[in-house]
């Protein structure tokens, strides 16, 4: 009897484990550094916006999203970097230290 009852509430269980889904952190980027940046825009509107760089061209060439201004974010939740009144994103390049990042993507951290 008490076999039949372990069995049957093993595969209830082992059912409800596989169905919870998982999920990512809010603090955790799989492409790159957390970043906060004051403005984040498409390439081409970052290049026409400013013609007289023409550095985020060079940069990235005509493709994908641009942090600027960017400062990390930290994940302890200890000083300035802590949280982000801007935009914060995932990015996977850095380039003049925080000046221009590439491959931005938004992340939302009120999960």
């Amino acid at each position: 009897m008490f076999a039949r009852l372990f069995t049957i509430a093993s595969v209830a269980a082992l059912a409800l484990a596989g169905a919870i889904p998982s999920t990512t952190p809010a603090s955790q980027c799989n492409t790159g550094g957390l970043q906060c940046c004051n403005n984040v825009q498409s390439a081409t509107s970052a290049n026409a916006a400013n013609p007289e760089w023409d550095l985020v061209s060079k940069v990235v060439g005509l493709a994908g999203n641009v942090g600027t201004s960017c400062t990390p974010i930290t994940a302890i939740g200890l000083g300035s970097g802590s949280s982000c009144t801007a935009q914060p994103v995932c990015c996977t390049g850095n380039t003049f230290n925080g000046l221009v990042n590439i491959g931005c993507t938004p992340v939302n951290l009120g999960l």
